[in-house]
């Protein structure tokens, strides 16, 4: 069974706390993690209290997700990292295991988990401090190892040795290339919690 949000109004208006209605939210749209707890909630709550009514959950994601951008980029990688890495199958959220397709009638193969596991341990040499995010929206894991790979630049292959991870080299962090992975991520985090309200059915 899904996890219900709380109302809007309990969102805006409950005292700050990390197991308040707020933070129940943030938990359920955009994965549990400590700087979502420990800073978005107190930050976004006097946000929220200064502001009209909420409207929607949509426009909630939406505020949520321009106070993220106002933080520095060591906090914004510490959120993304609140989402499972693509291929995991252990300790996932219910809704992270529904994107996922864990829990579809036909598993996903063996040889492809392996590879997504290489490619994201290939993802995190070339990008230091980041983990690969992408909005999954229905595709097969299959789908997304090959994405993961043009990404990378690699030819498709179902190896988990190849590329060897020394062969790898790293963006520099904080570069240009750095941070356009990471706003993609921070993007398609914002895209992956609205689909959430679909699978929810809150708008």
């Amino acid at each position: 069974m899904m996890s219900t949000l709380p109302t809007l109004e309990e969102i805006q208006n409950s005292p700050s706390n990390t197991q308040s209605p707020l933070a129940l939210a943030l938990e359920i749209l955009f994965e549990r993690s400590p700087v979502l707890v420990h800073v978005l909630e107190p930050q976004l709550n006097g946000v929220l209290k200064s502001l009209p009514p909420l409207a929607s959950y949509s426009q909630f994601i939406d505020i949520a997700l321009s106070e993220i951008e106002k933080w520095d980029i060591q906090a914004q990688a510490e959120f993304i990292s609140g989402h499972p890495r693509i291929g995991e199958s252990k300790n996932l959220s219910k809704l992270s295991a529904n994107e996922q397709g864990a829990q579809g009638v036909k598993p996903t193969p063996p040889e492809v988990l392996v590879r997504l596991a290489h490619l994201n341990a290939c993802y995190e040499v070339k990008y230091p401090g980041l983990r690969y995010i992408t909005f999954v929206n229905g595709r097969t894991r299959a789908a997304i190892a090959e994405e993961m790979e043009e990404i990378l630049g690699l030819p498709h292959s179902f190896s988990d040795e190849e590329p060897a991870l020394d062969s790898i080299s790293p963006v520099e962090f904080a570069s240009h290339d750095w941070r356009t992975e990471l706003d993609r991520a921070v993007n398609d985090i914002g895209r992956i919690a609205k689909s959430r309200l679909g699978t929810l059915s809150v708008n």
